[in-house]
């Protein structure tokens, strides 16, 4: 029996980090929620601030028998823009920042690993910022967060329509 694995990323707004996880075989749970901060159960009117610390985040429960954590790294790094520190595309402030959250020493240095390839690789011009933090509490966003791509079909296209990140995950991963 496989033991199930934990993953955790912030990418920008949680709304549009749960889709692209949840489409592949082997990931069990994509929950959006906030880490990384100084307040304990923070709600999403307290983190929206920006002075919580908190960063908006999913978490992932993945079955690495069925799917790696390098790609899953992979399916991460094609989400969001790794070289803007202050936020991603519309959304701008500190709990929109990028980060890898590794839960082992196998994950970190697989994450830093990833980020090092992805900084030689030539595809951005500007350096990667996207951080390499060790987990730390993750606290399920609100109900009405989860799985919002599916319950707000129409405000979640239009929301990542506007956004930019489609436009700039097309051109940056042809």
């Amino acid at each position: 029996m496989t033991t199930l694995r934990k993953a955790t990323f912030a990418g920008g707004c949680f709304w549009c980090m749960v889709k692209p996880f949840d489409q592949w075989d082997g990931v069990h749970a994509v929950i959006s929620g906030y880490t990384g901060g100084h307040v304990e159960n923070p709600t999403y009117q307290e983190v929206k601030t920006g002075t919580t610390g908190h960063y908006e985040a999913v978490e992932i429960t993945f079955d690495p028998s069925i799917i790696s954590y390098n790609e899953i790294l992979e399916v991460y790094w094609r989400q969001i823009d790794p070289t803007d520190a202050d936020g991603q595309f519309q959304d701008r402030g500190d709990q929109y920042r990028t980060a890898i959250f590794y839960h082992d020493e196998e994950q970190r240095n697989l994450a830093e690993r990833s980020k090092q390839a992805l900084a030689e690789s030539g595809r951005f011009s500007k350096p990667i910022v996207t951080e390499v933090l060790e987990a730390v509490t993750f606290y399920p966003a609100e109900e009405y967060h989860q799985d919002f791509y599916k319950k707000s079909e129409k405000e979640y296209k239009e929301d990542r329509a506007k956004s930019g990140r489609d436009e700039f995950i097309t051109e940056k991963w042809k």
